[in-house]
């Protein structure tokens, strides 16, 4: 094992053409990157690349798979359902191993600087590699998505890029790139189209409106499937787990009279996540990680 090792895990403004996400994970691949795992979505028009290696590799990868995508995308001629602001959406490191998030902070400012001096696509720093508060949220950097902001940073400072600008690429818009803890991407698919009652559950349900602790919710429509979708990224599953965020969703969902037709997990989910649930539905009693086999044959005490 290497001494230091940074997980990133980039979203990319492109779920529906296979070929251009191959291109991305061959770059990921070619720069030395270990690619761990990926998934598309047509619904959202997105991907999610999730790769892993040593400090000096993971920024090369990074690098490599945004310039494939600004290569590639054109968010002139994209649509979907998630909000976005550039082909190469956002691009966060987080540390795994012999690295701080400090570290990845400034892993991700020196990724910024070259994105913009080497690809001409202007960068947000957010989340802890946030250079102004109003940029630590992902939300408020994405507000108005590529159209509204490509207009907004025309005319109010505070709004404009923090590398390059004001105004965005025209074709590839701009990226966040960014350092934050492990999250979990978690949805949960209602058996209905009405996305109106996906929107009221995740407004009860997000901590921004009162609800759970660490978790960012949003309803969206998926018309291939012809249900609405309540989209989460739990920031913080030791406070709430997906077991929690499910029971909530089913618990909210359960009241507008609907049913629940499925959930689907986006990237990855560290083992913990999962004893939790296992805990919680079988009720075990002094249950803890050390009781799962594979943690004890990995030398876990």
């Amino acid at each position: 094992m290497p001494e230091t090792l940074v997980e990133c895990v980039p979203n990319f403004s492109e779920g529906r053409d296979a070929a251009k996400i191959d291109a991305i994970v061959e770059a990921v691949r070619s720069a030395g990157a270990s690619v761990l795992h990926r998934t598309s979505d047509s619904d959202h028009n997105r991907s999610v690349v999730t790769f892993a290696a040593p400090v000096g590799v993971i920024e090369e990868a990074a690098f490599q798979a945004v310039r494939q995508a600004v290569a590639s995308i054109d968010l002139r001629l994209h649509s979907g359902v998630h909000p976005r602001i550039g082909a190469a959406d956002v691009v966060p490191f987080i540390p795994l191993k012999g690295v701080t998030l400090e570290d990845c902070a400034r892993l991700a400012e020196r990724t910024g600087r070259r994105i913009w001096d080497e690809l001409g696509v202007p960068v947000y720093l957010y989340e802890a590699a946030a250079l102004r508060p109003e940029c630590r949220s992902l939300a408020d950097i994405r507000r108005g998505n590529f159209e509204g902001l490509s207009q907004a940073v025309l005319t109010d400072p505070a709004r404009r890029p923090d590398f390059g600008g004001p105004a965005l690429h025209p074709s590839a818009g701009a990226v966040a790139v960014g350092a934050r803890k492990f999250l979990i991407a978690f949805n949960v698919n209602l058996a209905t189209p009405d996305v109106e009652i996906a929107r009221r559950i995740a407004r009860k349900i997000r901590f921004s409106s009162g609800g759970l602790p660490g978790i960012k919710a949003m309803g969206v429509r998926l018309a291939s499937r012809n249900l609405a979708q309540v989209s989460m990224n739990l920031t913080d599953f030791e406070r709430t787990p997906p077991h929690v965020a499910y029971e909530a969703v089913r618990a909210e969902a359960e009241r507008e009279g609907v049913a629940i037709a499925g959930s689907e997990l986006i990237g990855l989910i560290p083992q913990k996540a999962l004893d939790l649930a296992a805990a919680r539905y079988l009720q075990l009693e002094d249950f803890s990680s050390s009781r799962v086999l594979e943690n004890r044959l990995a030398g876990q005490p």
